[in-house]
């Protein structure tokens, strides 16, 4: 049985509908919670794959928190081995950080549903091509990350160029959440924090959201199972793949 390791921030940005994906195939997760333990210190050697989810602070934090500088070292040396990786939202700017990317603050803050356009490479990538021509998806950033030098350049939105790499064979970053299911947008516009956030940029408001949820939730799901199915392809199937059936994308 293949273990994954995710770096988990704050307790609302979990695995999301990723979560049941993995261990539906039969991987084993063991979670390093840098929001309980930012000592931790995990031995990514023993994992056949990595995922970094998102959060609220910024790869510039590292100077006060010292959990990214682990993080950046683990994804260093994940890379060194080419194990698969993932990096979601936080998690992509630091794999964009660590292949050497600048990494600063967007123009214009995503929050909320926005049309993603994939590029030719992203429409013919082994990962990323269920998305076809591209789908609305969930953001939530007010940074950004430039795609590596030599890494492909897979997704982009009106308001961000640089919304999907791939580096490599199996190292990815996303911008943007595919792991979102209706209740953990819930718990997102009902957490605090977040709720100053959107009060603050004062762009959109949480109805708005919700309503464009309901229109587009279960075609990001559809697509979004088929995504993660291909990356965890990546880390090798176990011997049988039962469970959940996936959704299936058109």
């Amino acid at each position: 049985m293949s273990r994954i390791l995710v770096f988990q921030h704050v307790a609302a940005e979990p695995l999301g509908t990723l979560d049941p994906l993995i261990r539906g195939r039969g991987h084993r997760i063991r979670f390093a919670n840098f929001e309980r333990q930012p000592e931790a210190e995990p031995n990514v050697d023993r994992y056949r794959g990595l995922v970094v989810l998102g959060g609220p602070m910024n790869v510039e934090d590292q100077t006060h928190r010292q959990h990214l500088r682990t993080e950046l070292r683990a994804i260093e040396r994940m890379l060194a081995q080419d194990k698969p990786v993932l990096g979601i939202c936080l998690g992509a700017q630091l794999l964009a950080h660590v292949l050497g990317a600048p990494v600063q603050r967007n123009p214009e803050p995503e929050i909320g549903w926005y049309r993603l356009r994939t590029t030719e490479a992203g429409r013919r990538d082994p990962v990323l091509a269920p998305l076809g021509d591209g789908i609305p998806v969930f953001q939530w950033h007010s940074y950004r990350f430039e795609i590596p030098q030599g890494a492909s350049h897979l997704a982009r939105t009106d308001g961000c160029e640089s919304q999907a790499f791939r580096h490599g064979d199996n190292a990815y970053g996303f911008q943007f959440h595919l792991e979102m299911d209706e209740p953990l947008i819930e718990r997102w516009l009902a957490n605090p924090a977040y709720r100053a956030e959107l009060a603050e940029l004062g762009h959109t408001d949480d109805a708005a959201i919700r309503t464009q949820t309901r229109a587009h939730i279960a075609t990001m799901q559809r697509h979004a199972d088929a995504v993660f199915n291909n990356f965890l392809d990546l880390v090798g199937r176990p011997q049988r793949r039962h469970t959940l059936p996936s959704r299936e994308w058109a």
